[in-house]
């Protein structure tokens, strides 16, 4: 079948589903017929102009929306590229006539690009500028700027181009301005995006950034200087005085105060290897790119943009567009192979990362710095997750209420004519002869023609696909897009500029779907003479404890000016508690009782309320104080990069790249806790003794590496007294994947402590020979013996990945100071065999009965319950009601997070902020065997996709691009020699039923980090954790009662950069808190709140004991620093014995909650042992293993 014959059906289909449904789509198509809008961006290719030679070919025109005529209804001017622009004027019922001519506006011989709308010279009437690239001329390259010289005698506004006498005609390749005041000096300047790809430049091949203006393709910054002469401004040239330097590939632009100081900063986004630029105002005339700080990553191929609040919390994010497609053919045939090569010239050539995908970058607020120091704020990428980051070769994000519920919604249009990108058009042009025609070549070039998208804001963080329930299902090649409500009846409309078809004309109708709903508010602004349109103001309305921001710029999307009246959508709210404007200049108005369902008009003559924009200094408020630095700690981890991709080609992540692994605990003897961290074969493991002052010194305490450990990691630390002599020895798991399997690199270390802090190894004290590649090691009295006992959990196969490995049971065997541990695994744990990919585990008494019970996290695993009989584990996870949620466990932690005195527990995952979505419907799968008997084990991982646009019943397909599955299984170039070939192929037909003989085959079904509250009767109700706690994932956690209101909180560790460079890596987060409620419900906090900001490739955590009584939280990260934090809540410290296991804690208000003490607890963690209580506390009793208690009557407050 055609793909033709699939879009018909596919538009029948939906016709039929809506009136099923019984209502029109939001979005209502006017004919061209009905509108007058004929305007078609047509392009033609000829010899030397054809998107084989010249790269920005087919990005398309803008749309410029104003009111030129001053009569209340907005008109519109459409860019043209080989044709003219056109400019129609509003004649009301979504009817308009075409003036260019007769208004003097064509641009006949430019190729238009950017349109910006803008009152220049204050005048009341609107004027547009005209950005104008391409053209190898400069005379036919200078931007065009038309000011309005109000009507003629037929009513029609007539314009006179002035650009030179204005002074900004420079012959730039430029695509967008965006005028706004950069000076603070009350008239609007300009920026103006450029890109240019000079003829010797390649755009994609990494070298030393250009930061010194010189490169052609920079962008411009002009300042506005009034001309009283001229009676209008003249524009001069600051790029280089204002150090907008930096080269770039820009396709959009967009002005915010993104820091909320009071001065407007710039962002760039660019094409090809250039970094997106963040320009921060330093408010004396110059900027400074922090992109690299404010942002982890950012999309590769930056198309449009925008910054606005996407979740009411009156912080601005920011989308970008990006080329990802969302389906399996266009991901197979358009995406290039994973290079690690390219990820490590990133770091080389100090870019920033970057990944092929829209990003939705979250405004996380302010990070706190050392001794709780506000600082500047920080982003995450949350697109995957919210679901907007795949809308293929996409130019325009339309960001607004489109149906009036008070959250924003998003629009992208997309789609290329000739898509240059197609896997088999590159290799076809990598084997064409030179006698081959450019008319054959270009013949071979598919198209991408797409609908746009159309995703409803969900109010939590996530965005629904309603592509087909608003009205896009129109397959287009669209580019520039406004909003506008053409017809003043309180919604938006949408205008889309499309290449070779009528630009598209869509009617809202949300206001005639209902009575008493989609209420709106629209603000009309009026500034002073020098800004009369009020650009930069700041719009907030507070209604009913809900909050909505605006911050004044029509300057949005791609190429293009929406309307100049802030849009807000109220849903059913009839009456605003307050709308606050506050101005430029530090002047604001506060205006109460404000009716729905009007234009208000807002004059900045009326603001007689002074303010600043001043954020506080200091983070006063919140929970933990970063007290790294005072404390004298400088740690910071540091390892070799291990390449794991080079032994199995498609892993979905590393193993090697797990530490630092954290323990804390009293090391000499002192009474004070101290420090260890994990190491490798190039960076010992390391101690931080604590001194009296609350400093803490720093000490290698496994050096030199063992014999024969030239490529060890270390992995799980497990700190506890093994002889009973009253001091901490210590256990070093070791894994990794550096070491062909069966190396003795994986050898654990047993050392013994002399109480002093002194370590020496004890070859003799463990099992030797267990050579599997390890994670944590656990310890208890499984066997209630009186001795400490070991849990030594199996993380992976090396170089077998997925493979299952055994975990084990080491028995305390030591007598009279002779330290022994016994492998009696098979005696006590034969479940333990080849149970897993296992992460983490906890000693946790489940079940009540006074034995310490096992419960293991893992990879392809379900929460697994090992339950102890009398010192015998019996796996009961079938019957614990966890066995069909199988996930990527990465972390376990435990707590009666829900009061009810048993043991709940909150395990870490993936996350849902992943190109890897998991359902019970819609498993991600991995099929491994040696395919191809070359003595490679080969594991492919899979998911389910829409087979294609046209084709959107989702299937079974593999994960790896064509290129990187052949990479590891050399065989699939013969069966797939094409990449279309490849990208037809499910999972069925990559390998045969004959193939998958006694294959491996493993699937997950759930990523989202989850609480899973204990019933009391062996089972265990999953429930999700928080949406923020779902954006990256999960590692280190301590749960502990952080705000003293007898509920068990948790904080968190989290990100990981080990993943496949395609997947791109895991970094939304900065760590996180949550607040428990005593019922199994949390509630995420700000940094600014919690205090806590760990934004790197976060691991371990572990809480320990000040020198000064205060509460303390260590956190480690992958090659980054060791961050202490000190909690600010008062509370008592009691030290825990070394055989106690359990508390049952009495509030005064008549609350108990029970606790567990754990030699170690998440990930690679552990925390010494101490019980934590606060003035709220009435009494205290504690278990020890034997059934022993004692009680601990807290002194009352006073």
């Amino acid at each position: 079948m055609q793909p033709r014959f699939y879009v018909v059906l596919l538009l029948f289909l939906w016709s039929i589903i809506a009136s099923c449904h019984g209502h029109d789509p939001l979005f209502r198509e006017v004919s061209s017929k009905h509108s007058g809008i004929v305007f078609n961006n047509k392009i033609v290719e000829t010899d030397s102009m054809n998107p084989i030679d010249v790269t920005n070919m087919y990005n398309g025109g803008g749309v410029g929306i104003g009111d030129f005529n001053n009569d209340g209804l907005q008109d519109i001017f459409l860019a043209g590229n080989m044709v003219s622009s056109r400019l129609y004027l509003n004649k009301g019922g979504l009817k308009f006539e075409d003036i260019t001519d007769a208004s003097g506006t064509n641009t006949n011989g430019r190729w238009c690009k950017g349109v910006s709308v803008v009152d220049i010279n204050n005048d009341g009437w609107m004027d547009i500028y005209v950005c104008v690239s391409m053209d190898k001329d400069p005379a036919r390259r200078r931007n065009l700027l038309y000011i309005n010289q109000g009507l003629n005698k037929d009513k029609v506004p007539v314009f006179k181009e002035e650009a030179a006498a204005y002074g900004l005609n420079d012959p730039l390749y430029s695509t967008m301005a965006n005028f706004f005041d950069y000076d603070n000096d009350g008239d609007l300047d300009v920026y103006i995006a450029v890109n240019e790809i000079p003829q010797d430049v390649n755009p994609s091949v990494f070298r030393p950034k250009i930061t010194d203006g010189s490169f052609p393709s920079t962008g411009r910054l002009y300042r506005n200087d009034w001309d009283s002469s001229l009676h209008h401004p003249k524009f001069t040239d600051v790029t280089k005085q204002a150090g907008v330097t930096i080269e770039g590939y820009a396709h959009g632009v967009t002005v915010a105060d993104i820091n909320q100081d009071g001065w407007k900063d710039i962002f760039v986004s660019n094409d090809f290897i250039a970094n997106d630029l963040l320009y921060i105002n330093n408010h004396d005339g110059t900027f400074t790119d922090r992109s690299a700080s404010y942002f982890k990553h950012t999309s590769a191929n930056g198309m449009g943009q925008d910054i606005i609040d996407i979740n009411n919390d009156g912080l601005s994010d920011i989308i970008e567009m990006d080329m990802n497609p969302e389906d399996n053919y266009r991901k197979k045939t358009m995406l290039g192979s994973s290079s690690y090569r390219t990820y490590q010239l990133n770091d080389f050539f100090n870019y920033q990362h970057q990944y092929v995908r829209n990003t939705l970058q979250l405004n996380m607020g302010p990070r706190i710095n050392g001794n709780d120091s506000i600082g500047e704020p920080v982003f995450g990428d949350i697109g995957l997750f919210a679901g907007v980051a795949e809308t293929d070769w996409s130019w325009t994000p339309l960001v607004a209420d489109f149906n009036n519920d008070g959250l924003r919604d998003l629009i992208a249009t997309n789609g290329f004519p000739k898509d240059i990108t197609d896997r088999d058009f590159l290799a076809y042009r990598r084997e064409a002869t030179p006698a081959t025609s450019q008319k054959r070549t270009l013949a071979q070039i598919p198209e991408v023609k797409l609908h746009n998208y159309a995703f409803q804001n969900n109010g939590n963080g996530r965005f629904s696909d309603v592509s087909a329930e608003w009205g896009l299902t129109q397959p287009t090649f669209s580019n520039g897009a406004a909003y506008v409500d053409l017809d003043n009846d309180g919604d938006l409309d949408m205008i889309v500029n499309n290449v070779n078809d009528e630009a598209s004309v869509y009617e809202n109708t949300s206001r005639d779907q209902g009575a008493g709903v989609h209420h709106y508010l629209s603000v009309q602004l009026t500034g002073d003479v020098a800004n009369i349109n009020g650009i930069g103001a700041w719009v907030e309305l507070h209604y009913h404890g809900n909050l909505q921001v605006y911050e004044q710029t029509p300057y949005r999307g791609y190429l293009s000016t929406i309307q100049l009246n802030p849009h807000f959508g109220l849903d059913t709210v009839s009456v605003i508690d307050s709308l606050i404007v506050k101005w430029p200049d530090g002047n604001m108005q506060v205006i109460t009782g404000v009716a729905a369902n009007q234009t208000i008009k807002v004059n900045k003559k009326d603001a007689t309320i002074r303010f600043e924009w001043q954020k506080p200094l200091q983070a006063n408020a919140s929970l933990f104080k970063d007290i790294t630095a005072a404390t004298g700690i400088n740690y910071r981890h540091s390892q070799q990069d291990y390449i794991d991709f080079n032994i199995q080609k498609i892993l979905p992540h590393k193993f090697s790249e797990y530490g630092p692994a954290l323990a804390t605990g009293d090391l000499n003897g002192d009474g004070l806790d101290d420090v260890v961290l994990g190491g490798n074969s190039s960076f010992p493991a390391m101690a931080l003794f604590q001194q009296p002052n609350g400093s803490f010194i720093q000490k290698e305490i496994t050096h030199p590496a063992p014999s024969g450990s030239a490529d060890f990691q270390d992995m799980g630390i497990a700190l506890f007294d093994a002889d009973g002599d009253g001091d901490l020895d210590l256990y070093i798991a070791r894994g990794g994947y550096e070491s062909a399997p069966n190396s003795s690199s994986y050898q654990d270390c047993f050392y013994i402590n002399d109480g002093k802090g002194n370590f020496s190894l004890d070859s003799l004290a463990i099992p030797p020979g267990n050579f599997t590649s390890k994670s944590c090691v656990r310890v208890a009295d499984y066997d209630k013996d009186g001795d400490l006992d070991l849990f030594i959990a199996g993380r992976v196969s090396p170089w077998n990945y997925p493979q299952p490995v055994s975990s084990f049971i080491y028995r305390n065997d030591s007598k009279n100071g002779h330290i022994k541990f016994t492998d009696v695994t098979n005696e006590v744990a034969k479940g333990l065999n080849n149970v897993g990919l296992v992460c983490d585990a906890i000693f946790s008494d489940f079940d009540n009965d006074g034995w310490p019970d096992l419960v293991l996290a893992g990879e392809w695993m379900p929460l697994t319950f090992f339950k102890n009989v009398n010192g015998s584990f019996k796996n009961m996870t079938g019957a614990s009601g966890t066995e069909s949620q199988v996930g990527w466990w990465n972390s376990i932690v435990a707590g009666d997070f829900d009061n009810d005195g048993d043991i709940d527990y909150v395990v870490g995952n993936l996350g849902e902020n992943s190109f890897l979505k998991a359902s019970q419907q819609y498993p991600v799968s991995i099929y491994a065997k040696d395919f191809d008997n070359n003595k490679s084990y080969d594991a492919v991982l899979s998911q389910y996709l829409p087979a294609s646009q046209q084709d959107q019943v989702k299937k079974e397909f593999p994960f790896p691009l064509r290129d990187d599955l052949i990479k590891q299984i050399v065989g699939m170039r013969s069966k797939f020699p094409t990449y279309k070939s490849y990208a037809n192929a499910t999972m069925d037909q990559v390998f045969s039923k004959e193939q998958l003989t006694g294959a491996l085959i493993l699937k997950a079904n759930n990523f989202q980090s989850t609480f899973f509250r204990n019933e009391g009767n062996g089972k265990f109700t999953p429930a999700p954790l928080p949406y923020m706690a779902q954006l990256s994932i999960i590692d280190g956690m301590v749960a502990d009662d952080f705000d003293g209101d007898g509920n068990l909180d948790l904080v968190m560790n989290t990100n990981d950069f080990s993943t496949d460079v395609n997947i791109g890596r895991y970094d939304a987060l900065n760590g996180l808190l949550l607040k428990g409620d005593g019922k199994g419900n949390f509630l995420p906090q700000s940094i600014l709140a919690s205090g806590i900001f760990i934004p790197g490739n976060g691991k371990a955590m572990a809480k320990l004991r000040g020198a000064n009584g205060k509460y303390l939280l260590a956190a480690t990260q992958n090659r980054g620093p060791l961050k202490l934090y000190e909690l600010k809540t008062d509370c008592r410290n009691i030290l825990l014995q070394p055989d106690d296991v359990s508390a049952e804690i009495s509030y005064r208000n008549g609350k108990k909650q029970k606790r567990e003490f754990y030699y170690g607890s998440s990930l690679l963690s552990q925390s010494a042992r101490f019980l934590s209580i606060d003035k709220n506390v009435g009494a205290v009793s504690i278990f020890d293993n034997k059934g022993g208690k004692r009680d601990i009557t807290p002194t009352p407050p006073r």
